[in-house]
């Protein structure tokens, strides 16, 4: 897209977000052929006056070196930075960037007006000017840049979601920086910290997924000891509903309805918990999902941040710290159920490779969660962790499993899944084909132990198709 962005003959306006950590400075400052011209980021937290000060600086350090006097205003500041591009623009292609774009608009500031002057009145006329603006609050560079209803509305020529990387993406990476494990280690390590590069760069050659784990997440060095408190407080003004929110779907693996998240966390207006929520879901931490059959009405929730689920369940008020510490917890009952809820995770967000090897990726198909609660005790409650409902009348119920060894269906687990198929056929009355897929991570030891009942089995090695 780069190459496309800096031969177009247009002036540009793109707009980056994603969340921290995830590599959008790292693409806008590499992804270009030619040198950025001009860069200036945001300060969390500062003051207009420190703001100000450190664009001067910035606007001193591309204008060779000379220190340029410090504006009184954004509106006097852009004009300087419009002094300055003006004789660039008649000689090349000139980009500039402006990271952390949120952070700048403080109360009161006059930022965003300011930078919409800048934009209509002059830089979206030169044709030879690429303005890049980044932020990791995503909700605020979708509400306030992307959908703005004044000054920027319809200006952004092209955005950029940059989204963590995919389990074949994290070992590509890992290998470019000569990590070499297997599927089951790799996987491990995306289970615990997802598929973000600034965590992922922490990763030592030679050490295991549990050394690296001990060191990154129990030791009081590590990245990601406190990573979540400074996560959520340098994304959201007022994190502590956001928090809220987090920590009751870290409880609730099937997921939680926007009702039963209000109720939970105590939030007194509907209209707040829909901006949290939607705040959250934009900045890649929870996943909504409509349920097989129903309308956006019936939304469930699901904690979808690998690194969010993983501090939650071990890290934070963990009395065990250093060496030997991830041992310890993988023999207990929390692993089970972690494990089991980040594996199922990983694989609902993969669904081009989940359809691959399933053989449809040429079939539409949607993708939903299924739960159905008892009404009366005669009646049987069951869950469905992902619904593929297929164009060609055939849906793929689907359950994941993740475990060290081939997986063993005992009887109990048979008659559990005999009866999801049966629930699900009756409460929904679909009369389409319901093949039951098992995703495991070494696959079934005993899948011809129940005739007919297992259709399709998928490894984990499916998740690592680029």
């Amino acid at each position: 897209m780069s190459g496309q962005i800096e031969k177009s003959g247009e002036a540009e306006l793109i707009a980056v977000y994603g969340r921290r950590r995830v590599g959008k400075t790292f693409l806008i400052r590499n992804g270009f052929s030619k040198a950025i011209s001009f860069e200036f980021s945001g300060i969390h937290h500062a003051t207009l006056d420190q703001q100000l000060e450190n664009f001067s600086l910035a606007l001193s350090a591309g204008s060779t070196g000379l220190p340029v006097a410090k504006a009184a205003s954004w509106l006097k500041a852009f004009e300087m930075l419009r002094q300055y591009l003006s004789p660039v623009l008649k000689i090349e292609r000139t980009i500039i960037f402006i990271d952390e774009f949120p952070w700048i608009d403080t109360p009161r500031s006059g930022f965003l007006p300011a930078f919409e002057s800048f934009w209509n009145s002059w830089a979206s006329r030169e044709k030879n000017l690429i303005v890049v603006i980044c932020g990791s609050a995503a909700a605020w560079m979708i509400k306030k840049v992307v959908n703005n209803r004044g000054g920027l509305h319809n200006r952004v020529t092209r955005r950029i979601r940059l989204l963590p990387f995919t389990v074949g993406e994290m070992t590509a990476f890992l290998k470019h920086r000569k990590v070499n494990l297997d599927y089951y280690q790799t996987l491990q390590l995306y289970m615990a910290m997802g598929g973000i590069p600034q965590y992922l760069k922490e990763i030592r050659p030679g050490d295991s997924a549990t050394q690296n784990i001990d060191r990154l997440c129990f030791t009081k060095e590590g990245l990601l000891q406190d990573e979540f408190k400074n996560l959520y407080h340098s994304l959201f003004d007022t994190a502590q509903s956001h928090i809220d929110i987090v920590r009751a779907l870290a409880k609730k693996g099937m997921g939680m309805s926007r009702t039963e998240l209000i109720a939970a966390c105590k939030l007194t207006s509907g209209g707040y918990a829909t901006q949290v929520l939607d705040e959250l879901t934009e900045s890649g931490f929870i996943t909504p999902y409509i349920p097989f059959g129903k309308t956006k009405t019936y939304l469930l929730y699901k904690l979808t941040d690998e690194y969010s689920l993983f501090y939650l369940k071990f890290i934070e008020g963990s009395k065990a710290v250093g060496s030997g510490t991830w041992i310890t917890f993988i023999s207990g009952n929390s692993w089970t159920s972690w494990s089991g809820n980040a594996f199922e995770s990983i694989c609902m967000k993969h669904i081009p490779q989940l359809k691959k090897a399933i053989g449809i990726e040429a079939v539409y198909a949607e993708v939903s969660v299924w739960r159905h609660q008892p009404v009366t005790k005669a009646d049987r409650g069951t869950q469905i962790d992902l619904v593929i409902d297929r164009g060609d009348s055939c849906i793929n119920i689907c359950e994941m499993k993740f475990s060290d060894r081939p997986f063993e269906i005992s009887k109990a687990y048979a008659k559990e899944l005999e009866n999801k198929l049966a629930v699900f056929r009756d409460q929904t009355k679909t009369r389409k084909t319901l093949f039951l897929t098992m995703v495991t991570t070494y696959g079934l030891r005993n899948g011809t132990s129940f005739s007919g009942l297992v259709q399709k089995e998928i490894g984990m090695d499916m998740l690592f198709d680029r």
